[in-house]
């Protein structure tokens, strides 16, 4: 599958040595977050996704040894990171993930930390998010000290735009789903001069049977079960942008039948402008089966092309994200919840045995990796 962020300023607060050590310090640091979380329910709770920006403004190296993001009206904790959990979501740009010793943050270096707040229910959300960030530095004697930055608060930002499945049918995975760990939610990709997110809360939708996304010749793009699907306008909206006549691929790790661009990483691709800023988008279709051109207004579930295996695939899927710009890549994704979607099981990954269950109905909730769903 292809791994595809309003900026709200977190200023710097006083830095003061903690625990033990006494003696006082100022750190370099600089906080931000690029774009305020908007809440959204899944698997029966409510969430927060973001990301925190932290850069070393000076020129000794320096260590992040935790990250809590609080409640700013009691100071309660939501959730904390140290020790191998911060480093599991820590990623410092232009590092390996598996560099050694992801806390050290170089002089002039950025780190990001990808959050990721759950809370039991909507009366749990705070009306703002502030955040207690651990380091570890040396002052000028090159005994080690540590210190706390305080940040100022971030409002959370408008709930998660309602919408219909963008597919119908049973059996339809979420690979590469919303998780704090999926290729997705770690795509922070330069595009015009800045990084952003546009597939935070993508998904790659693959369909199932017994756990397997095909039978019979694998490198046969007809034999896959998602391939032909019809992809449905999740919303009436208006559509913005086509992209038509990238060949498909055969279906394999490396197969692609035109080079990877910014032009061609969609493959055939529809975006529709579902209103109030938000830009829904379907990438990966059948060459010659979009159905719609710029200018078109649709309706809620109306066909716009088949799924299919274009673009940076490795078999046929459909790629779909809600964003903040009509820009694949250029945008930041934005948290979505569907109307309504079955529950019906869970897999560790394609090929492995699903666990099927009792179909569970869930209303205004955002499936989460790895399940499987059946939309009506």
């Amino acid at each position: 599958m292809n791994h595809y962020g309003f900026g709200s300023a977190l200023a710097i607060a006083g830095l003061f040595a903690a625990g033990p050590l006494t003696a006082q310090i100022s750190l370099p640091v600089d906080v931000r977050i690029p774009m305020a979380p908007a809440p959204f329910a899944a698997a029966g709770k409510i969430h927060l996704v973001y990301e925190l920006h932290v850069t070393n403004f000076g020129r000794q190296e320096m260590a992040l040894t935790g990250v809590a993001a609080m409640n700013a009206g009691d100071r309660t904790t939501l959730v904390e990171y140290s020790g191998e959990v911060l480093a599991a979501n820590l990623r410092r740009p232009g590092f390996a993930p598996d560099a050694a010793d992801p806390h050290k943050i170089a002089g002039g270096a950025r780190a990001v930390v990808f959050m990721w707040v759950s809370l039991d229910d909507a009366g749990s959300l705070p009306w703002s998010l502030e955040h207690r960030l651990t380091f570890e530095s040396r002052d000028d004697d090159g005994q080690r000290v540590e210190a706390t930055v305080d940040t100022e608060g971030v409002e959370p930002g408008p709930p998660a735009v309602v919408i219909s499945a963008p597919l119908r049918g049973a059996n339809w995975f979420a690979f590469n789903g919303p998780d704090n760990v999926t290729g997705h939610r770690r795509a922070l990709i330069p595009v015009g001069g800045r990084a952003r997110i546009a597939q935070r809360f993508a998904i790659d939708w693959v369909q199932i049977v017994d756990g397997a996304t095909h039978t019979g010749d694998r490198e046969d793009n007809a034999n896959y079960h998602a391939w032909g699907a019809d992809a449905l306008a999740v919303a009436d909206g208006i559509v913005v942008e086509v992209k038509d006549s990238i060949p498909e691929n055969v279906p394999g790790i490396d197969s692609r039948a035109v080079p990877i661009t910014l032009e061609t990483v969609g493959g055939n691709y529809v975006v529709l402008d579902i209103g109030d800023g938000h830009y829904a988008f379907y990438a990966h279709l059948q060459p010659g089966s979009i159905v719609v051109a710029p200018g078109d207004r649709v309706r809620r579930g109306q066909v716009l092309g088949l799924v299919g295996n274009s673009g940076n695939s490795t078999e046929p899927h459909l790629h779909f994200h809600v964003a903040d710009a009509i820009a694949p890549l250029g945008s930041e994704g934005v948290p979505y919840v569907l109307d309504r979607f079955m529950l019906t099981g869970r897999a560790a990954r394609t090929g492995a045995p699903p666990e099927m269950m009792t179909p569970q109905p869930r209303g205004r909730e955002l499936p989460l990796a790895n399940m499987i769903v059946e939309f009506r």
